[in-house]
């Protein structure tokens, strides 16, 4: 409808230009707003006051104009002015309800495909190094990322969702120490476990599942292991360097086949077990992408080839450096270090690379709000690789912090002192997991209420929106309870009948969903609709509670009926893009 009454002031203004009220080279934007006082109309625009000074005319003067010039519509009732110029736009009855014959007709079609852009989309999201299990900060970033991708699907843009399996560098060797120092322990070798290695207690189930299979075959003395290493940090010395000196000397005595028995045990059983985790989180990718096998492939050295012939490139004090500050970034960055091993931010411009050469129209990373920094070094590798910076979007997401009551509960994937996602799904349920992820704005602080997510009352929405819908199937059990049957025909012939104020707010209600959708996707902004839902929700609830459903005249019972089915498709069709269930009974 608003977009129908801004075609009408279109029309409007074209003829206006050509009388010559005004020059044709203006061209105002025509923003059409849904009213909040009834009395003044369904729909207003400001067009006039935002038009008055290059036409040179008086606001209310040149509304008065405008509305003369309308196109006549079988949809408007009557136009007003009000206040400096205003125009309110009054809708007949029958096209305010034609929105639920759409809706009925249309059911989870409705609403989608209104986006405008076929450009091929990739969101990758979550990407959660193959350290540990997924914990609680970790499930915003999921939600979120699935939520958009989801989203944007819907407005009629073609996605991919993708994980980056961070599965080479440094972190992953600590990784496999970590593991094989576990796994002497199994065979009574008195090491003192590292400070900064990874200390969870799936850390000793991995090393544990090596022993199994291989028993005591990497076993070895700690004369042998510990011969020479650097000092930890609680005995005054440097842990970096500590647990770098285990892992150089793990390789030694293992050799390159030993060694990946550790790397390769701990790798594949922490990705499985995030991969059952995403999956029971309702979240699955159509690809999984090795960073490893962007050295295996040669995408790291042909991207660094380019930067080079490019002359993007520099030597100093050994080590390549690309001229990031070129582009604008606060400082040039380390590709290649002096010992001849490529830097994270190599293999990130390579991925970057093999995204583009995959055909994807537009890239969408979605990173924990700690990696800021990293957003102008990567926007300038995409312009010097020679591709558009505006084809690679971010989204940042901050943490979410979980409350026990008044206590916050600390987490850390090396202490093992962490909560998991899955510990808090089975805690209060996916639903309220992927729903209370995603009612704020990602970049925004978010505490979890443990308590509240697990409430059945008003005061939790995801329990509140889910009874509206489970409400509107409890009408149909009870019309079964009176021998009555809903007659969608009826209910569509009579919906003229629907003339209260809680009617006629529901159905206002209703014919926002497209505009909802398709700017929380075009804006990568699931909170849009959370909050529509909660207030659609909050709509119906004062519907159903103002009004009787069962009912002797069927005409009136039969519209009711329709319009309250109408609000349990969108409630469905928007709880499903959300990623959360729309239960029949609660």
């Amino acid at each position: 409808m608003k977009q129908h009454i801004a075609d009408l002031i279109s029309a409007a203004l074209k003829t206006l230009s050509e009388n010559g009220i005004f020059s044709a080279d203006v061209q105002p934007d025509i923003m059409v707003e849904n009213t909040r006082d009834k009395s003044h109309g369904d729909f207003a625009s400001n067009v006039a006051l935002t038009l008055a000074k290059p036409a040179r005319r008086n606001p209310r003067e040149l509304a008065q104009l405008i509305t003369e010039a309308l196109p006549i519509s079988s949809t408007l009732e009557k136009t007003e002015i009000a206040g400096p110029g205003f125009i309110n736009f009054f809708v007949t009855q029958e096209s305010t309800t034609a929105v639920i014959e759409q809706i009925i007709a249309q059911k989870d079609q409705f609403g989608r495909g209104l986006a405008g852009s076929n450009e091929r989309t990739q969101v990758e999201f979550v990407s959660a190094n193959p350290t540990g299990p997924l914990h609680v900060g970790h499930g915003r970033g999921a939600a979120y990322g699935a939520a958009v991708a989801d989203l944007l699907e819907a407005a009629g843009v073609p996605v991919e969702r993708e994980y980056y399996v961070n599965d080479a560098g440094r972190q992953m060797n600590i990784l496999a120490t970590s593991v094989w120092l576990r796994y002497l322990e199994q065979f009574d070798t008195a090491i003192t476990f590292p400070s900064n290695g990874y200390k969870g207690d799936y850390i000793l189930d991995i090393a544990a599942s090596v022993a199994d299979a291989h028993g005591d075959l990497y076993n070895r003395s700690l004369d042998d292991v510990m011969r020479d290493i650097p000092a930890d940090e609680p005995q005054g010395g440097d842990k970096d360097s500590h647990i770098d000196a285990l892992t150089e000397r793990a390789q030694e005595l293992l050799s390159a086949e030993g060694y990946a028995i550790f790397f390769n045990a701990a790798l594949d059983s922490i990705l499985s077990d995030i991969r059952d985790d995403l999956s029971e989180f309702g979240i699955t990718y159509q690809k999984w992408f090795s960073e490893l096998s962007l050295n295996t492939n040669g995408d790291v050295d042909s991207a660094i080839n380019i930067l080079q012939e490019k002359g993007y490139l520099f030597e100093e004090e050994g080590n390549l450096w690309f001229r990031s500050t070129d582009f604008g970034d606060d400082k040039d960055r380390v590709v290649r270090r002096a010992n001849g091993l490529t830097t994270y931010f190599a293999s990130d411009i390579a991925y970057l690379k093999n995204k583009f050469e995959r055909g994807f129209e537009k890239v969408l990373y979605i990173w924990g709000a700690d990696h800021h920094g990293y957003i102008a070094r990567m926007k300038a590798a995409c312009q010097a690789l020679g591709y558009d910076p505006e084809r690679l979007l971010v989204r940042l997401v901050q943490f979410a912090i979980l409350y026990r009551g008044e206590e916050r509960v600390q987490m850390s994937t090396r202490s093992g002192s962490f909560v998991t996602l899955r510990e808090l799904r089975e805690e209060v349920g996916k639903d309220a997991c992927r729903f209370f992820y995603v009612t704020r704005k990602a970049d925004q602080h978010m505490d979890f209420d443990l308590e509240l997510a697990k409430t059945e009352s008003k005061d939790n929405p995801i329990y509140y929106i889910q009874y509206a819908h489970a409400r509107v199937c409890s009408i149909h059990r009870k019309l079964a309870e009176h021998s009555w049957t809903w007659d969608c025909d009826a209910g569509l012939a009579h919906l003229n009948r629907l003339d209260t104020e809680y009617e006629k707010d529901l159905i206002t209600q209703l014919s926002k969903y497209p505009e909802i959708l398709t700017n929380a996707a075009v804006n990568y902004e699931p909170h849009l609709l959370a909050n529509y839902l909660k207030e659609l929700a909050n709509d119906f609830h004062s519907y159903y509670n103002a009004n009787k459903m069962l009912i002797d005249d069927a005409e009136l019972r039969n519209a009711r009926i329709t319009l309250s089915e109408a609000t349990r498709q969108i409630l469905n069709n928007g709880l499903t893009l959300l990623g959360v269930n729309s239960p029949e009974q609660m």
